[in-house]
């Protein structure tokens, strides 16, 4: 880069003195009494310069309905991923000891082999 171009720090400085985080502006709210962003509803009662626009215990029940509604199904499929689960447990449980009595044969049948190839032998 050359030093034509080269920004100095203070004007690098001056240039972002402005990007700072400013405080939001609140008012507080005529019916009330609460805190809220300026020409916006008020989140605990609903009210906008007098009137209501929102009802907010509706809102608040509507919200309520909808998560006791999520749980109890979130609740139910956990339920069932356990029982799956346990099926499969099982499954494999009686796989492996199926495996291990067919490979007992095996051992048995192999021994059993031998020996009459031994017998042959004599």
């Amino acid at each position: 880069m050359s030093s034509r171009m080269r920004v100095t720090k203070g004007h690098t400085g001056n240039r972002r003195s402005h990007h700072h985080i400013k405080e939001p502006r609140l008012s507080k709210c005529a019916n009330c009494g609460a805190y809220h962003l300026r020409h916006r509803v008020c989140p605990e009662c609903g009210y906008y310069r007098g009137k209501m626009v929102v009802d907010v215990v509706a809102k608040q029940e509507a919200r309520l309905k909808k998560m006791q509604a999520k749980t109890a199904t979130t609740e139910a499929s956990s339920n069932k991923v356990e029982e799956k689960t346990e099926k499969n447990k099982k499954t494999e449980s009686e796989t492996e000891s199926n495996k291990s009595s067919k490979a007992a044969t095996k051992k048995a049948g192999a021994k059993k082999k031998e020996s009459t190839a031994k017998k042959d032998e004599k």
